[in-house]
C-alpha cells in the first residue's frame, strides 16, 4: 500500500503544528494518509484540536532556583503546559517529563494543581520557611484560560494576601485584572507587582506567537487598569525575535503611556524540542526569511560553526542566555538601554517588602480567637 505524507499545516488557535516527540520517546512517528482518516477537512485546514484538563495532586507549591540570570529565587506555578500556545516558550521541553509532547500537547494537555493553595499553606507554615518574594507564572501563565473556571491562582493570591507575603506576577492574560482587589491592597504594602510580556504590538503577528494569548491592544490596556488601581506594573518585551518583532521600541512607548514604570527584554531562546519546534513554526509562517531569522538567533548565542552543523542554535550559559552575546546582541541591549532612558523606565527600583510577613495570620484558629478580643 502506497503511504501519503500528511503534510504539516498551521492550525488555526495553536502556535504548534505537530506533536514533535520528545526527547525521552523511544520511537518516533510521522503521520500519513492511508485513506480512512485524515487530520484536515476536505478544504486541507486542520480539525480543531480540544483542549483537555486533568487535575494533579500537588506534592510541593515553591519552587527554588539558584540561577544568577533570574529576578527570583523562587517561583510557583498552578498549571503545567499554557494554552496560550507561545511557539518560543522555553516551558515547553518541560512537558516531556510528562511524556507529552512539547509540540500540541503542551498547549493542549493543561495539567492543573487543583490543591495548590493547600500546599503552599503548609510550606509557608513550616518554621524553617524564609520569606522571599514569590514569582508566580515563570513557566507556564496563571491566567491562561482555564484559570477563569478553575480559580486556582485566585485561591493562591489570598494565601498570600492573608499572610502578608510578597508576590510578582508574569503574565499575558488580562485575566489578572479580575484580582485587582487582592492585588491593589498588596501593592499599597510593597507587597505586589504585575509585569505584563507584550511581544509585539503586531496583531497579526502576535495571533500566530502567541495564539490564545490577549491581543497586544488588550494587554496595554491591562497595564492601565493596573495602575491606575495602584499597582506597579513593568512590561516584558521578550522574547526579542530577530527579523519578526523588531518593534521594541514602540512597545516600551505604548506601555509607558499606558503606566508601566519599568522594562525587561531577553532574546529567543531555544532548548531541547523547542529547536525544531520553532524552525518547524517558521518553516510554515515565515519560509522566506526563516533561514536569517536563525542565523542571527546563532549569531547572538554564539553558536560556533561546528555546533551549527550539528543543528545546535542556542548557548545554555548562564551569563548570556537571556541577554545573549556579540555585536548583535549588544546592539539590541542599546536599542533598549536608550529607550527606556527616554521614557523615565526602570529609573525607581521595586522593592517589595518580606518584613510584613506573617504566617501566624493563616491560622484559622488563631484569627477566629484574636476576633473574640
Amino acid at each position: 500500500m502506497q503511504q501519503t505524507l500528511v503534510p504539516l499545516a498551521a492550525i488555526k488557535g495553536r502556535g504548534a503544528a505537530s506533536a514533535i516527540a520528545h526527547r525521552y520517546a523511544v520511537d518516533t512517528r510521522e503521520a500519513f494518509d492511508d485513506g480512512w482518516e485524515t487530520s484536515l477537512h476536505e478544504d486541507g485546514v486542520p480539525s480543531p484540536i480540544v483542549t483537555q484538563v486533568r487535575f494533579e495532586v500537588a506534592k510541593s507549591a515553591l519552587s527554588h532556583n539558584q540561577s544568577p540570570d533570574m529576578y527570583f529565587t523562587q517561583g510557583l506555578n498552578p498549571y503545567r503546559g499554557c494554552e496560550h500556545g507561545c511557539v518560543y516558550c522555553y516551558a515547553r521541553p518541560t512537558h516531556s517529563y510528562l511524556n507529552l509532547s512539547p509540540g500540541l500537547d503542551f498547549e493542549t494537555q493543561i495539567i492543573a494543581k487543583s490543591n495548590l493553595a493547600d500546599v503552599l499553606k503548609l510550606e509557608l507554615q513550616a518554621k524553617r520557611y524564609l520569606p522571599s518574594a514569590v514569582a508566580i507564572g515563570t513557566v507556564t501563565d496563571a491566567y491562561q484560560p482555564v484559570e477563569r473556571e478553575l480559580r486556582i491562582t485566585r485561591r493562591v493570591l489570598e494565601v498570600l494576601a492573608q499572610s502578608q507575603h510578597p508576590l510578582t506576577i508574569i503574565t499575558k492574560g488580562s485575566g489578572v485584572e479580575r484580582d485587582i482587589d487582592l492585588l491593589a491592597p498588596m501593592a499599597a504594602s510593597s507587597l505586589a507587582m504585575v509585569v505584563v510580556t507584550i511581544t509585539t504590538l503586531d496583531a497579526l503577528l502576535a495571533r500566530q506567537l502567541e495564539p490564545r494569548a490577549a491581543a497586544p491592544h488588550r494587554r496595554l490596556r491591562t497595564i492601565r487598569t493596573l495602575a491606575e488601581a495602584g499597582i506597579s506594573v513593568g512590561v516584558s518585551v521578550g522574547p526579542q525575535i530577530p527579523f519578526l518583532n523588531d518593534d521594541m521600541e514602540q512597545v516600551l512607548e505604548a506601555a509607558a503611556a499606558a503606566g508601566a514604570t519599568s522594562a525587561f527584554f531577553t532574546v529567543l531562546r531555544l532548548p531541547w524540542e523547542l529547536n525544531p519546534l520553532f524552525q518547524e513554526w517558521l518553516a510554515l509562517h515565515y519560509p522566506q526569511r526563516a533561514a536569517r531569522v536563525m542565523a542571527r538567533v546563532r549569531d547572538m548565542h554564539q553558536v560556533s560553526a561546528a555546533d551549527r552543523q550539528s543543528g545546535k542554535s542556542y548557548n545554555s550559559n548562564f551569563a548570556t542566555r537571556m541577554k545573549g552575546e556579540g555585536i548583535w546582541a549588544e546592539l539590541l541591549a542599546q536599542r533598549f538601554r536608550k529607550t527606556c532612558a527616554q521614557l523615565g523606565l526602570n529609573k525607581l527600583r521595586n522593592t517589595l517588602d518580606v518584613t510584613l510577613f506573617n504566617p501566624s495570620l493563616l491560622d484559622e484558629q488563631a484569627l477566629a480567637q484574636n476576633s473574640l478580643f
